[in-house]
């Protein structure tokens, strides 16, 4: 008989999401573990085993269903419930009193609106699900934060009806909404999912991506984004650590030592950017073609000579048109790109310092310290250590 904890994991393997916090699960698992673990591969529709047969310990479980919520609650184990609706979160809802993991929809959907503005994008979309509680957290937060910079997001609701919804019907009435949109655009999509279907959509349409239309979606489901036409722009979401955080509060449930419900983020990570949204939206051709050569060109040694010489004007022509558009300097962009870029390299990589300032264009580590310290207000070994710890 072995005597490892047996939980279900009521998790979808089909997309990145899922699988990124079925990682952090394993990871508990196999440093603290082992747990023998109950798994369906497939989408969001699963069963509950019959757990006192089965001998479960708990549960972590997206509760997609009315029977799978009611199986959840008659077995009586400790669980981790997935994203529940707002009215489940209410007292007197049964499933308020279970622990929780949700995405942080409202940080998402900020990292998207920054990204294209960014982009100097000046007309907004967004492409949401009906249903979903996280879908509409980030469609509130994306408008709040377009709103908030002085412009307006055009939202598509969908059809109501569950029929009108599958795809091959809704893919007209999506590609026709795009099409009356005004050009060019930054489209945020609810998750990846939906991210591919609107590039789907403004195909059917005729609408040119990213020159027409900039898309980024959420969970930075890898695959999904570099399968699509073109790739992808997605926000990631640190799901593995979070799937980490869950296992290990999931343990102190089943050993009595935690007994009040949790709630656990996903929070975001950082804007994965790809062919979607490899744009910017700015008339002046000179200032457009100076943004795209630092971006290209940040992780290498460069200078604002550099830049000068590529657009091939005048330093304080460039200078006066870059700032005046973009409310940067030259300097103050390629600093920023760098930083974003070191940010990256910090949370994805166990690189050290010096390498880390290398890689990303600095010539020695002192002064890539001394302005990331300026930037963040802690030293990068600190922003790394202080990071991990959130998240682990």
């Amino acid at each position: 008989m072995s005597d490892s904890a047996k939980v279900a994991l009521l998790i979808e393997t089909s997309r990145g999401y899922g699988r990124q916090l079925l990682r952090g699960i394993a990871r508990y698992s196999r440093l603290h573990g082992p747990w023998d673990f109950y798994l369906v591969p497939g989408d969001f529709k699963q069963a509950l085993p019959r757990m006192k047969r089965w001998g479960g310990a708990g549960i972590i479980a997206r509760l997609e269903t009315p029977q799978i919520a009611k199986d959840v609650l008659a077995s009586g184990l400790p669980t981790i419930a997935l994203d529940l609706k707002q009215e489940e979160r209410e007292t007197n809802h049964p499933l308020s009193k279970l622990s929780e993991i949700s995405s942080d929809s409202y940080g998402a959907a900020q990292l998207a609106a920054q990204h294209l503005l960014e982009r100097r994008f000046q007309n907004f979309a967004y492409v949401g699900v009906r249903g979903r509680v996280w879908s509409d957290l980030r469609e509130q937060s994306f408008c709040k934060h377009i709103e908030e910079a002085g412009y307006s997001v055009e939202v598509y609701r969908g059809p109501r009806s569950k029929r009108e919804r599958e795809w091959d019907r809704e893919q007209h009435q999506l590609a026709e909404w795009l099409s009356n949109l005004p050009k060019p655009a930054g489209v945020m999509a609810c998750n990846d999912d939906r991210g591919r279907e609107v590039l789907e959509a403004c195909y059917n349409a005729e609408i040119r991506v990213p020159e027409e239309f900039a898309v980024i979606g959420v969970d930075d489901d890898d695959l999904l984004c570099e399968l699509a036409d073109p790739p992808l722009t997605s926000v990631a979401l640190d799901a593995e650590g979070t799937g980490f955080r869950a296992a290990a509060l999931l343990d102190q449930m089943m050993k009595r030592k935690v007994r009040k419900p949790q709630r656990l983020l996903a929070k975001p990570l950082h804007v994965v950017t790809r062919r979607s949204t490899d744009i910017f939206a700015i008339e002046d051709s000179d200032v457009a073609a100076a943004m795209r050569f630092i971006h290209e060109n940040a992780t290498k040694p460069i200078q604002i000579d550099d830049v000068v010489r590529y657009v091939a004007i005048s330093r304080r022509n460039i200078e006066t048109r870059f700032r005046k558009v973009v409310g940067r300097t030259l300097h103050e962009e390629l600093q920023r790109v760098r930083m974003e870029r070191a940010k990256r390299f910090l949370l994805e990589t166990d690189l050290p310092i010096p390498q880390i300032a290398d890689a990303i264009g600095f010539g020695t580590p002192s002064y890539f310290i001394q302005v990331f310290r300026a930037a963040h207000g802690v030293t990068p070994s600190r922003f790394r250590r202080q990071i991990r710890n959130e998240t682990s």
